[in-house]
């Protein structure tokens, strides 16, 4: 019988697929040997993945003077495995050791053991210094010149230094904000989110069972509030699901209807819902084609690239290319114009999406102007809202080094538009 599957295996072997075969961390972790793991042990696999991705240019950085070429993709992803978690807090002995036993367990890799030992133990005899002045992670190299073009090499360099830093747990409340800091023991952001000081269980923290808050970047909670009072307002969150803003409008006294194309993600939203106790219509269908009336307020969280995301997702960039993006903005620029036609006249539009590309977010904004003047920009306000956050088409940008003394936030983009009246009939 073999050897049953261990953390680090299994983090290897995900390593290997994330890198190698741009597979998604969120589909490797339903494989069948991901279930054979107690939950502790599943943590801790997906942490060895997270992390090793977080730091791959610093371990990289490290390890290059040892080897005098690259060895096989499986072998480097267990050094660099092994190098992150020797410099976060991993016993030298130990780490060092798993590394050779892992090497032996695989055909292929067990003539490497003895490269393996020697690599490590000269990484452990290395000084503190070397792991924090090593360089960052950089950002896919069709991703990178994008962001430089847009606003610089020194500040895709900032961004890259807010991806090396794991972020923090952000919370949005159903009410009692200041109070839910006070009592989690975390801080109350400017724009109204709580965010944790402390990692742990959050189903075990006080208001999970109750549903009184539930996770979501601060960043991502900034669309919503943009739509300013809606309560007793007939409001269409479109791309809805998992649910964090359709639960801020339901909290806010909104008459909500979220709408979803995915069925299985649609679940997630409705079990979201019952545990916070909030009341939202849930519709399972196509943006372009569903039809229910006029809304007062419409919210379009657009699909896009994830790429203002990287920090709490650096298998991504191994996974998202430039490939598609041409494909991502026809079907933004579809739903916009789709969701303009929602809006009764006067009714307010929150175009957003959690990309850092220009394409994506104020690029857009500047097309649908072109293209109709049925709608205008309103000037964004919402508690917090930096005044440096806003952009020269009258947009939000937010980006990932923004606030990066308190743990940074998701890149966003997010414009408000209203509709105008519609002509009085000659």
């Amino acid at each position: 019988m073999p050897a049953p599957a261990s953390p680090r295996l299994v983090a290897l072997d995900g390593l290997s697929q994330i890198i190698g075969e741009g597979r998604m961390l969120s589909e490797i972790t339903s494989d069948p040997v991901w279930q054979d793991l107690t939950p502790a042990e599943r943590a801790t696999a997906q942490r060895l993945i997270t992390e090793t991705l977080r730091y791959l240019g610093r371990a990289d950085h490290l390890l290059t003077p040892h080897l005098q070429r690259q060895p096989p993709l499986r072998v480097m992803n267990l050094l660099r495995m092994a190098t992150v978690e020797l410099n976060t807090g991993g016993a030298a002995h130990g780490v060092v050791n798993e590394a050779v036993k892992l090497a032996g367990r695989n055909k292929k890799t067990a003539p490497m053991k003895g490269l393996v030992n020697a690599v490590l133990r000269r990484v452990t005899e290395q000084e503190p210094e070397a792991w924090a002045d090593a360089p960052d992670t950089l950002l896919p190299k069709w991703l990178r010149p994008k962001l430089a073009k847009a606003w610089s090499k020194p500040v895709v360099a900032q961004i890259e230094r807010a991806h090396a830093v794991p972020p923090p747990v952000d919370l949005s409340v159903k009410s009692d904000a200041a109070g839910w800091a006070e009592k989690l023991e975390g801080t109350l952001l400017p724009t109204g989110s709580v965010r944790l000081s402390a990692r742990g269980q959050l189903s075990a923290l006080p208001g999970f069972e109750t549903g009184d808050w539930w996770v979501q970047d601060a960043a991502a909670a900034l669309p919503v509030q943009l739509l300013g009072d809606v309560a007793g307002k007939r409001v269409l969150d479109i791309c809805a699901a998992p649910g964090g803003k359709t639960m801020q409008l339901a909290a806010k006294g909104a008459d909500v209807t979220a709408l979803d194309i995915s069925e299985a993600r649609m679940v997630r939203l409705t079990e979201n819902l019952t545990r916070t106790g909030l009341p939202a219509a849930t519709v399972v269908a196509d943006a372009l084609t569903y039809d229910d009336g006029l809304f007062d307020a419409v919210l379009l969280d657009a699909p896009c690239s994830a790429t203002g995301t990287i920090r709490r997702h650096p298998d991504l960039p191994y996974i998202k290319s430039q490939t598609g993006i041409d494909d991502l903005v026809n079907l933004q620029r579809a739903m916009l114009t789709r969701a303009v036609q929602h809006l009764k006249p006067h009714g307010t539009l929150v175009y957003c999406t959690c990309s850092l590309l220009r394409e994506e977010g104020e690029d857009q904004i500047k097309w649908l102007l072109s293209q109709t003047d049925a709608v205008e920009v309103q000037k964004p306000v919402a508690p917090g809202l930096d005044p440096d956050w806003i952009s020269p088409e009258g947009g939000v940008r937010l980006r990932p080094d923004y606030w990066a003394d308190s743990g940074g936030m998701d890149g966003f983009y997010m414009a408000v538009l209203q509709r105008k009246a519609d002509p009085a009939p000659e």
